[in-house]
């Protein structure tokens, strides 16, 4: 598995699963046929309620805890200070862990930024107390950036966004490069492009004549083409699936590269179309949900 390197030291695995919208029952499932395929990076977070499933997988799996690197979020609804160090022990016990390898901000809360900002000087209490190893955010745009960077002293190891060829966040990612903010893609094959109401045509990335194109060429699915993209930019990708035959083909990317042409041709590929809730709308009124205890 290819490593990247974050701001503070720290490797993490390029490619994990992620678990976005997958059921308790089938988290469990596809987290220990990922760990079976030899993934070793899980991404999920508080909001999904899927915590305790992916600790579940993790201690049944026999993976030794440090070869592991278990990523996690807190929700809007934790934020502020001591909210957020007891959304960390909300994580934590769920998950059945001492300490997270990545805790990071589910979104920015634009509405309130002092609470994110709180919330993320709780981060870096855990980080010095070394009950996280790195932290950092999600959904945050440059004016969210630059704001947090202002305000606190560690700088994001990561910022988690939507990244794929028909959404790019170009703006955001080199902002993220040129303070050593590394560039997470969570839908990296595309896959809110699948959902109605994306785009009146409902484009999907996988069936773009660009993307299976190149797909033929190399003898690979347009799934693993977009994931090369990802990983060949330098970026960590978490594609999620709960199909043990989708997540071994997500994992099998590290045996080709694409030519500067076929890199040149998805990134022509762009929409500037969002998938996802416009990170200014995001409230505590319209997304607030509160996280059970553990």
């Amino acid at each position: 598995m290819q490593t990247v390197t974050l701001n503070n030291g720290v490797r993490m695995p390029a490619l994990g699963l992620g678990v976005f919208q997958t059921p308790p029952d089938e988290t469990r499932a596809a987290v220990t046929a990922a760990l079976d395929l030899g993934y070793r990076h899980i991404d999920t977070a508080a909001a999904y309620g899927n915590e305790r499933e992916v600790g579940q997988a993790v201690h049944g799996s026999g993976v030794p805890r440090e070869d592991l690197f278990i990523e996690t979020k807190i929700w809007i609804s934790d934020y502020g200070y001591d909210e957020t160090l007891h959304g960390f022990d909300k994580s934590a016990a769920k998950l059945g862990v001492d300490r997270i390898d990545l805790l990071i901000l589910h979104q920015a809360l634009p509405s309130d930024f002092e609470r994110t900002v709180a919330a993320y000087r709780a981060l870096e209490k855990l980080l010095a107390d070394g009950r996280v190893r790195a932290i950092g955010v999600s959904n945050f745009m440059v004016g969210h950036l630059a704001a947090l960077l202002d305000a606190t002293t560690v700088v994001p190891a990561v910022n988690q966004l939507e990244i794929h060829p028909y959404f790019q966040q170009r703006a955001i990612l080199e902002f993220g490069e040129r303070h050593r903010i590394l560039g997470q893609a969570w839908s990296p094959i595309g896959g809110i492009t699948f959902y109605p109401g994306y785009s009146e045509d409902r484009r999907s990335v996988l069936e773009d004549p660009a993307v299976t194109a190149i797909a033929g060429t190399h003898g690979k699915s347009p799934a693993q083409v977009l994931l090369r993209w990802g990983i060949q930019q330098g970026r960590s990708v978490i594609p999620k699936s709960t199909r043990r035959h989708r997540i071994a083909e997500n994992i099998d990317v590290f045996d080709f590269a694409l030519t500067a042409d076929e890199l040149k041709a998805l990134d022509a590929l762009e929409t500037g179309r969002r998938g996802g809730p416009e990170p200014e709308n995001v409230t505590l009124a319209t997304y607030g949900r509160t996280i059970p205890e553990a």
